[in-house]
């Protein structure tokens, strides 16, 4: 046993080395005396930057924060409800909500909040997205209509064929396939020149109606319109069966992703217009922030300093291993990544105090069984095994709340919002960890560098 647990001790030692890099702060200054001068050196987190033929991986480990702390962008939008049912309207709100929600996924934004809000007839979305600066881009994304639509041209005689060249909504009309038709969409190049162009995939109902369309156009233009600007118009050579197309027209990359992005979302089940758009601070302030860490940090140093004055030596391992829970939750943080709002730092601190929570109850069993006349080494191992039940039954409930707080399955009965899934991601992760860091590197630190109590007794 004693061999085993040096070895990993010696793994726990490598671990704790490779999570503090990738904990290290971004774009930290230090300065170094050097023989009369300064050696200035910028530090930064490691990045992984591998490619292996067409496989490239790319990673940066940096944290994100939330509107809260970082700041971003706040949008209302206002949905337009005269041509919807009054019975119906907080189901099309809810609708647009949701597709707008999908469109800010897409956009790749982390920790969004997007939620609906009705006053009197008012109705309106809300979103708030942390990180972001750019406000036109993301209203081209998040209130655009993205109608796809697919056209046939009028019958128009030969002398008016250079109408053919410019197909408009007056000389044109709708064959029944439209964006609700679409599968999917992709990113794809096109295998002769490179060009960025949008793979389009139909359901199978739309496969049916794009098979009948092209049957029955073989030899004219087909247009497809987009938000009622003709995309292209080309000329069906043959009847498509397979239900997929290419949609191309010289895109450039960032064009032809945002219309993948833009089909892949969906249309608005209700127009709506930006009633108001702001770039927010962080709320919170930096000063506040440094305010709320300086807190954080007395609160952990006299917890910490309370674990040695109650148990001595076993204090302060639990101590180590508190700091290595900690470097290893803020790596995690950094590699999912999860962005860290201010209930995503209460989170946190609460999964710290049910990580020293752990340790207590162990040195507690551990003080039973050293009175009962046990020696140490049998009484710590007992402690370890008698405390579990209750370690493991106190952090299987809270990781059950904080998956009801996730609302994976977005249960109308249950909150979903960002900060309040900030705040359940935050505490799962750290209650896991807290199970690792409080039985597992405890123990090890325990067997490896603890010589029993003063006198032989705890």
């Amino acid at each position: 046993m004693a061999k085993n647990s040096r070895k990993f001790f010696i793994y726990l030692l490598i671990l704790t080395f490779i999570v503090a890099l990738i904990d290290l702060p971004e774009k930290f200054k230090i300065s170094i005396p050097w023989r009369g001068g300064t050696i200035q050196k910028e530090i930064n987190p490691p990045s992984i930057n591998i490619q292996i033929g067409s496989l490239k991986i790319q990673k940066t480990f940096t944290t994100h924060l939330g509107l809260d702390l970082a700041g971003g962008i706040h949008v209302a939008l206002e949905a337009d409800m005269k041509n919807i049912p009054v019975e119906s309207r907080m189901d099309a709100l809810e609708s647009a909500r949701q597709v707008i929600e999908r469109r800010v996924n897409f956009f790749g934004v982390s920790e969004p909040v997007v939620q609906h809000i009705k006053s009197g007839e008012t109705y309106r979305v809300v979103v708030e997205l942390p990180g972001v600066t750019d406000i036109d881009q993301a209203l081209s994304l998040i209130g655009q209509t993205a109608k796809l639509e697919f056209r046939e041209m009028n019958d128009i005689s030969e002398s008016t064929e250079a109408a053919f060249l410019s197909p408009t909504l007056e000389n044109t009309q709708p064959v029944d396939l439209t964006g609700k038709d679409l599968k999917r969409a992709t990113l794809s190049f096109n295998s002769n020149n490179g060009e960025p162009e949008v793979a389009i995939e139909f359901t199978p109902d739309g496969g049916k109606k794009f098979a009948d369309i092209t049957k029955r156009l073989i030899g004219k233009p087909l247009a497809i319109f987009l938000d009622d600007t003709p995309l292209m118009w080309p000329t069906v050579k043959t009847e498509i069966t397979d239900g997929s197309g290419v949609i191309s027209g010289g895109f450039t990359f960032d064009q032809a992703k945002r219309l993948t992005l833009q089909l892949n979302a969906g249309a608005l089940p209700v127009p709506v217009a930006v009633v108001e758009k702001r770039i927010v601070g962080a709320t919170l302030g930096a000063d506040s922030v440094s305010k709320s860490m300086r807190a954080g940090f007395i609160g952990l140093g006299i917890v910490a300093l309370f674990m040695i004055l109650k148990y001595g030596w076993l204090g302060l391992y639990a101590d180590l291993a508190l700091f290595v829970y900690g470097l290893i939750t803020l790596a995690l943080y950094r590699l999912i990544p999860v962005t860290l709002t201010l209930p995503g730092i209460a989170g946190f601190i609460l999964s710290i105090g049910m990580a020293v929570d752990a340790n207590i109850l162990i040195f507690e069993r551990f003080k039973e069984e050293c009175r009962k006349g046990k020696p140490w080494v049998i009484a710590m191992e007992l402690g370890f095994g008698k405390a579990w039940d209750s370690i493991r039954d106190a952090n299987f409930t809270t990781i059950i709340t904080s998956i009801i707080l996730y609302n994976p399955g977005n249960w109308d009965f249950l909150p979903s919002s960002g900060l309040v899934r900030g705040f359940a991601a935050t505490l799962f992760i750290g209650v896991v960890i807290s199970l690792f860091t409080g039985i597992i590197v405890t123990r090890t630190f325990i067997r490896v560098l603890y010589r029993g109590p003063k006198g032989g007794k705890a």
